[in-house]
């Protein structure tokens, strides 16, 4: 499986991704270590819930990695253009800024410096990456794993005080023992964050990708009707993972392929 990384140069875009990674890092590290942990040791939770903690962790982690990183769709500086199909060659434009032909709806990222098929948006604040066609799907997994982290976060956070049986044995000696409300107080905060910033992200990515629009055609005002009509969510879903299996729509250590037939098959750019 070959994987190609694709990294931008933005020291304010790094910065980003590192605090989305300190978070991760804290809720990860302190909660099980606090509340989860303990709770399973003296049977007051069950080991399923301590494995499906850290099996959401790690595929959150596994998103954020990978849509960072991932070829958005980037256009290569001599693409194949059809010379023959004078139907295809309506599917291409001159780009105004890099000069070169590009596939239609295709855009010019000023961050990254050059033209993206099919690119949703540049997102700094979450991978410091573009969301384009080749790590769109990416993109929506990390929406989907940061809103089940957050959420299993905030039930421990709340279910040490309201909910789960108190500890027989808690050491009282420890920093994290001594400031435990506090530091869950932190881990709600973020979380609560986390939870509703991916929660509108999430709602305006599925509605894009229903519709057929993306953010950039929506905020230029472009009506979805000039690209199909609304889709069922199967269709849509299994365009943009590059797959009709369903369950490797939720595996981010895979590489897409566009679908036989496609609307964005690329298989000659």
């Amino acid at each position: 499986m070959r994987l190609r990384l694709h990294v931008v140069a933005d020291p304010v875009g790094w910065l980003c991704v590192g605090l989305v990674l300190a978070v991760w890092l804290y809720n990860t590290l302190l909660v099980p270590s606090l509340v989860l942990l303990p709770h399973y040791r003296e049977g007051h939770v069950p080991g399923a819930a301590v494995a499906g903690y850290y099996a959401a962790a790690a595929l959150c982690l596994a998103a954020l990695i990978r849509a960072s990183t991932a070829d958005p769709g980037r256009l290569p500086p001599d693409p194949h253009i059809p010379q023959s199909d004078n139907a295809e060659r309506q599917d291409w434009e001159l780009c105004n800024k890099c000069n070169l032909m590009r596939p239609k709806r295709s855009h010019h990222c000023s961050r990254c410096g050059h033209c993206v098929r099919r690119m949703d948006h540049h997102c700094p604040w979450w991978i410091n990456n573009c969301v384009g066609e080749d790590n769109h799907w990416l993109f929506l997994q990390l929406c989907v794993y940061t809103l089940l982290l957050s959420f299993l976060t905030l039930l421990l956070d709340f279910g040490q005080y309201y909910y789960l049986q108190p500890l027989s044995a808690r050491p009282q000696d420890g920093f994290a023992s001594r400031h435990e409300l506090a530091l869950l107080r932190v881990s709600a905060l973020s979380g609560l964050l986390m939870f509703g910033g991916m929660s509108g992200l999430f709602y305006t990515q599925m509605a894009g990708i229903l519709s057929d629009t993306t953010t950039i055609e929506k905020m230029a005002q472009f009506s979805s009707q000039m690209f199909g009509s609304r889709r069922s969510w199967q269709s849509a879903l299994a365009e943009v993972c590059g797959t009709r299996w369903k369950l490797l729509w939720l595996l981010p250590l895979r590489r897409r392929q566009p679908l036989q037939g496609g609307r964005y098959s690329h298989a000659h750019v």
